[in-house]
């Protein structure tokens, strides 16, 4: 298996971080490279983490109820910094109306607890090689 390289990231205000260190490890454990920005980061630090460390996918969590707004300002930060093909996927307490105007946004996969950390693994898997093939 080829290394990927993902970026893990808290936007927003959101201090809970329990899920998005699970993820990491988990991705690390499954043979990624794993870049974890730590909390409270706004989108245009995270587009320009992902932007510098040169990733093949970004995971965005968040508790807190406001990933309706932060996860398409993500995608809208990622647009402005010449890297809308890094494909961003994200989780957390999401409410399952929500899962379909996230996926309409531009997110490429939303997990909600309970996912199996193959799962996520899987689909952060599928993603890099979809990037990583529109790259090249």
């Amino acid at each position: 298996m080829e290394v990927y390289r993902v970026l893990i990231a808290k936007p927003g205000l959101d201090g809970h971080d329990r899920g998005a260190k699970f993820i990491a490890r988990a991705l690390r454990d499954a043979g990624f490279e794993v870049i974890y920005t730590g909390i409270r980061r706004t989108p245009n630090e995270i587009a320009a983490s992902a932007v510098q460390e040169d990733v093949a996918a970004v995971g965005l969590s968040s508790m807190s109820g406001a990933h309706a707004r932060l996860f398409p300002a993500v995608l809208a930060s990622l647009r402005q910094a010449g890297a809308a093909d890094i494909p961003v996927l994200g989780g957390g307490i999401i409410p399952a109306e929500d899962i379909t105007l996230l996926q309409e946004a531009g997110i490429c996969s939303v997990f909600t607890p309970g996912t199996p950390a193959q799962a996520i693994i899987k689909a952060f898997k599928d993603a890099c090689q979809q990037q990583h093939q529109h790259r090249n």
